[in-house]
């Protein structure tokens, strides 16, 4: 699939993205895909050419581009490495809900822009940290959101008053929600809390657990599990298939 790099402007500064598109003329639906916390690096570059093959137009932002000489982090290691721990939670602590509308705004006005891309409405897919941006915005952003997607996602139900479930009422699109198992940041309680959420606001929904730990469907992660990640695959197909065409 082909792949360039590009970037958008935002309030804040410039916003290095990758882009994923089929193979043809397009026009196709298109897809924000928000990487884990370990930000945008050549593994979701791979990711989102698979979702391209779909037919979708994805894009992979570098959601730390406030912080413009950020270094990668070694994702085997960095949960061991206290610095690098310290230093990742901070990047993370700096995304607030209102910081991820806003650049998810200007993604979305981006792809609107593009000749290849059909239609006003997107998709959001994202991974544990991603997973719970995708939320943020299918709330923030409802008219602009069709669908928003969450794998291994944490911190979708917390005590806090800008916790995901809070605002389910806010969603127009379809969501769903694959969780970890034995993940303490969204228990099988986060579950149930979450789904009574999305019941309650009318939202058709989708929340499963996977037989697989935390960072399940990311390659480069060391829980990465083949059959979880097939089967995240195989949803992303369902989901936007029938809620982007």
């Amino acid at each position: 699939m082909p792949t360039t790099t590009d970037t958008i402007t935002t309030a804040d500064g410039s916003c290095r993205v990758t882009v994923a598109t089929p193979d043809g003329d397009g026009p196709w639906p298109a897809v924000v895909m928000y990487p884990d916390a370990g930000g945008a690096r050549r593994t979701f570059d791979e990711m989102a050419a698979q979702l391209a093959e779909y037919g979708y137009v994805v894009l992979v932002p570098d959601v730390y581009y406030r912080q413009a000489d950020w270094a990668p982090f070694d994702m085997a290691t960095v949960f061991g490495d206290e610095a690098e721990r310290r230093r990742l939670f901070g990047l993370m602590k700096a995304l607030t809900p209102d910081i991820m509308a806003a650049d998810a705004a200007a993604f979305f006005d981006y792809l609107g822009a593009r000749p290849d891309v059909a239609g006003e409405r997107f998709g959001t897919t994202g991974y544990c940290m991603g997973g719970r941006t995708s939320l943020i915005i299918a709330e923030r952003l409802p008219v602009r959101v069709a669908t928003a997607m969450s794998f291994h996602g944490g911190g979708l139900v917390t005590d806090e008053p800008d916790s995901p479930h809070l605002l389910a009422g806010n969603i127009e699109g379809v969501v769903y929600v694959g969780g970890a198992q034995d993940d303490a940041s969204f228990t099988e309680m986060d579950a149930w809390t979450l789904g009574q959420a999305l019941t309650a606001a009318g939202v058709e929904h989708t929340i499963e657990f996977y037989s697989a730990a935390h960072g399940f469907a990311v390659p480069d992660m060391p829980p990465y599990d083949p059959a979880a990640a097939a089967r995240h695959w195989a949803a992303m197909g369902e989901v936007f298939g029938r809620a982007l065409g």
